[in-house]
């Protein structure tokens, strides 16, 4: 097998955008050499089998999706308060919405691992530990909120955002920052006094 960390990126890149656009049944080797514009052949230089390249596909896409320092630091320095929770949730849906093809291509991922125990148990372990870092990073922050919170958070933008990235005619943009507003309102819960 093949070690080109940079070729690597760019085949699961390509790899991503293969899902999106044409689903599981399109990704095939030729496709996603078709896709990086490399020569014919070379996905099967760097992936054993199909299985291969969809549990390694799920990987890029949390690669992909990893928050660097700046997308952090209102967690460190802005008010612990509902504002800046509704900021940090915005800013996670709008991200997200940047990455259309990454999150179509995860939800085409999500449904072969109904039918594939290792990308199953690939896409459950990154779920698990994405949630985990998101409930940790949160309380070790101070954020207002508990575990509970997050969760909740995590399911109802969950699907705000697979309504706009497959449907974007149902809600707005506008409707969309309204209701991720609304779910931070009504599911942050604030003792008195704080």
């Amino acid at each position: 097998m093949r070690t080109n960390p940079e070729r690597r990126g760019a085949l699961l890149d390509a790899a991503l955008e293969v899902l999106a656009d044409d689903g599981a049944r399109g990704l095939t080797f030729r496709a996603v050499d078709r896709r990086a514009a490399v020569p014919a052949g070379t996905a099967s230089n760097y992936f054993t089998d199909r299985d291969d390249l969809l549990t390694q596909a799920g990987s890029r896409f949390y690669e992909r999706l990893t928050p660097g320092p700046e997308v952090l630091r209102p967690l460190v320095e802005d008010p612990k308060d509902r504002a800046t929770v509704t900021r940090l949730m915005q800013t996670v849906v709008d991200r997200i919405e940047a990455f259309r093809s990454g999150y179509l291509a995860l939800l085409e991922l999500r449904l072969e691992a109904t039918r594939r125990p290792e990308l199953r148990r690939l896409l459950t372990e990154r779920v698990r530990a994405d949630i985990g870092y998101n409930v940790r990073t949160h309380l070790e922050a101070g954020m207002p909120g508990d575990e509970t919170t997050v969760l909740l958070l995590y399911l109802a933008l969950n699907w705000l955002i697979v309504d706009r990235l497959t449907l974007p005619d149902v809600f707005s943009e506008e409707q969309s920052r309204a209701l991720v507003a609304a779910a931070v309102e009504r599911l942050l819960v604030i003792p008195p006094g704080s």
